[in-house]
């Protein structure tokens, strides 16, 4: 092959090798170093495999996880927990929950979560994460066992979801423990593509390239087995470098790449179609968890309004509660409650499991003069551990909200003494919606997080190729840190257990050739546009063509202007630098997950209310005839579209039951 002609980057801090080749072979290739692929890589290396981790940022703190956490979900085996994993699959089955496992949910990966979240979370523990109250601040509350020092979120009667007292120290811990194992970190590589046997799609996966992006090196990874855990695709539809308009929740990153190499090597996917509006916000959102509320992070806080009069807290049939304790407590009969999007059939919680909330006719109190704008959330006013876990426990571990804590900490807020305003938002979503919802207009949209689409796994998180694994956020489905870490440690384990009697990985040089040449082409070019303008315009396209209303004639629009943006505007990206080049490479990146995103939702012929998806050329919700998954995936050139039931995974050939197939996979 010959080398193209290299434009140097002018003042740039790294060397720079364009085109040079570094081969690296492993038995396990992790493509991504987030919870998921952390926990992969390392339950890989236990058990005796060599082990790679490819990761796009630095693995010390990347990933949507790589900030904190500060609650870990359904840690069914905990030994306070009154709730066996069983039963909480029966439970979420059986009602609609919008959060964790719904008729569109993931039954593999939700029933990994319930047996394995607990051993994940005694993981990172060993490591030196902080998880109990160690140091007895909290000896006396109410969600505090003073057996284990275990703490409790939410439901303080049935203990399935765990305080966490060090979570914004996991990232840190799981890093140190990859290095105590010996695996091999690649940071700042950003995956390109995934490598195939004879270099044929759908084909047995034996690897990826990749690219530094510092100094623009080229590398051909050659693994037995591979893990896919680069998380879902983020801002597709909002884009801007100068306000929050990307998902803050999510790594900016995350744009997609094990998505589209997945998707470009024949893998099938599903719910692809599935997005939400208002999770991005733009210039409009306010900082997430900076601001007062009731939910989340911030449940069950006491609300007060501008006289201080407070707002009443009421159970799922509209008693008054009158303590913090009971709004922390199902009601007599009530089996569980989740605390997630929503609390109620307004937000398609059942009436079995809504848990307390703010009274439901809060708005038109406001709006006849009972209560008077604004709202505050009266921290000083509640319980002192109460309190303390609000703003000294969960807010300072939670994502990204660290720099909130601090921040305001620095600047003088305290909350024995402070309140923090209540974010202001329409008057009918002051109860339903939650503070992160309804801030923009409907076409700024997000692709599910951690209920969007994703790759289709069996019940060893194989993907449907050959060779290639998927955990976390990679999959359909995909769930939050305690899901992520859970199917991590599951992934690992399945892709070692393959690999030992995996061929040697025999890599089709003209493969590797073709992705060189797509990588390069940016830094061959003297002039064109940049990849601002190129993601911006992605993103009109996105917001135009696929917005919160489809129809087969704006969707085939729309796949005609990706394609046309293919041809024409992306041939002339051009980058200064390994930087600029891996933004330049996101852009290719994000008109392929586009491409999907169209053509799964072309493929459902029907709207879907849980999906937040609604076709104008078939308006009717959920028809009986298509209420299943809908699945895609390449085969020579062409989309072929597919279905399965909701239970797929309780079906022939797998076992009726979740426990007898987790048996049978779990390689436990």
């Amino acid at each position: 092959m010959t080398e193209p002609k290299y434009i140097r980057a002018v003042e740039w801090p790294y060397p720079v090798n364009y085109g040079k080749e570094n081969e690296v072979e492993t038995d396990v290739l992790v493509i991504g170093g987030g919870i998921a692929g952390c926990h992969a890589a390392i339950n890989a290396a236990k058990r005796g495999a060599k082990v790679v981790v490819v990761d796009k940022g630095a693995v010390i703190r990347s990933g949507a996880g790589g900030a904190g956490c500060d609650h870990w979900h359904l840690a069914c085996t905990n030994p306070c927990s009154k709730i066996a994993p069983e039963e909480m699959m029966e439970i979420m089955r059986s009602f609609n929950n919008d959060y964790f496992f719904d008729e569109y949910g993931n039954g593999i990966t939700s029933y990994i979560l319930c047996k394995e979240s607990y051993d994940a979370l005694l993981d990172v523990e060993k490591m030196g994460v902080k998880v109990r109250d160690v140091d007895d601040e909290f000896v006396g509350a109410e969600f505090r066992d003073d057996e284990t020092k275990l703490m409790f979120a939410y439901d303080y009667e049935n203990r399935y979801c765990i305080r966490i007292n060090g979570g914004v120290d996991i990232k840190v811990a799981l890093y140190k423990e990859l290095k105590r194992l010996g695996v091999k970190i690649y940071d700042r590589v950003m995956a390109t593509s995934l490598l195939t046997e004879g270099g044929k799609t759908r084909a047995r996966v034996i690897g990826a390239t990749g690219v530094n992006t510092r100094t623009g090196e080229f590398y051909i990874f050659k693994a037995k087995a591979s893990v896919l855990t680069t998380a879902a695709p983020s801002g597709l539809w909002i884009f801007s470098t100068e306000l929050t308009g990307t998902f803050t929740w999510s790594d900016p990153n995350n744009t997609g790449e094990g998505t589209a190499m997945a998707w470009q090597a024949g893998a099938e996917l599903t719910m692809m179609e599935r997005s939400a509006g208002g999770l991005a916000a733009g210039g409009l959102s306010y900082p997430f968890f900076g601001t007062g509320n009731a939910q989340n992070t911030w449940y069950a806080c006491t609300i007060v309004d501008a006289n201080g009069k407070e707002v009443p807290w009421v159970d799922r049939d509209g008693n008054i509660l009158e303590s913090v304790s009971q709004r922390n407590r199902p009601v007599s009969g009530q089996r569980v409650f989740f605390v997630g999007r929503g609390r109620g059939p307004h937000f398609g919680y059942s009436y079995e499991i809504w848990g307390p909330s703010l009274i439901p006719d809060l708005p038109q109190r406001i709006k006849n003069g009972e209560f008077v704008l604004p709202l505050y959330a009266d921290l000083p006013g509640m319980p002192e551990h109460e309190r303390r876990a609000i703003w000294g426990l969960m807010i300072p571990h939670e994502g990204k909200s660290w720099i909130i804590y601090d921040t305001y900490s620095k600047a003088g807020f305290d909350p024995d003494k402070d309140m923090l305003q209540v974010n202001v938002m329409p008057p009918e979503q002051y109860v339903f919606s939650p503070w992160w919802k309804g801030m923009g207009p409907p076409q700024w949209r997000e692709g599910g997080f951690v209920t969007g689409g994703g790759l289709l796994i069996d019940w060893d998180l194989k993907t449907s190729l050959d060779g290639l694994y998927a955990a976390g956020q990679q999959t359909a489905f995909g769930g939050d840190h305690a899901l992520a870490a859970a199917t991590g440690r599951y992934a690992g384990r399945k892709a070692t257990e393959y690999s030992r009697t995996a061929a040697e990985a025999r890599v089709n040089r003209k493969q590797i050739d073709r992705e060189k040449a797509r990588i390069y082409a940016p830094v061959g070019r003297e002039g064109g546009i940049g990849w601002k303008e190129l993601r911006a315009g992605l993103c009109r396209v996105m917001q135009d063509y696929c917005g919160e209303y489809k129809s087969e004639e704006t969707l085939k629009m729309g796949l005609g202007w990706l394609n046309s943006i293919r041809e024409s505007e992306a041939t002339t990206v051009c980058a200064r630098n390994p930087h600029e080049l891996m933004r330049a490479l996101e852009c290719q990146t994000q008109i392929t997950v586009g491409e999907i995103i169209m053509q799964a939702s072309l493929a459902r012929k029907a709207s879907c209310n849980v999906l937040e998806f609604n076709r104008l050329d078939y308006p009717e919700m959920d028809p009986p005839e298509w209420n299943k998954f809908v699945t895609i995936k390449r085969e020579n050139g062409d989309i072929k579209v597919g279905g399965l039931p909701f239970n797929y995974y309780l079906l022939p050939p797998y076992a009726p039951t979740f426990e007898e197939n987790y048996k049978k996979h779990s390689g436990l």
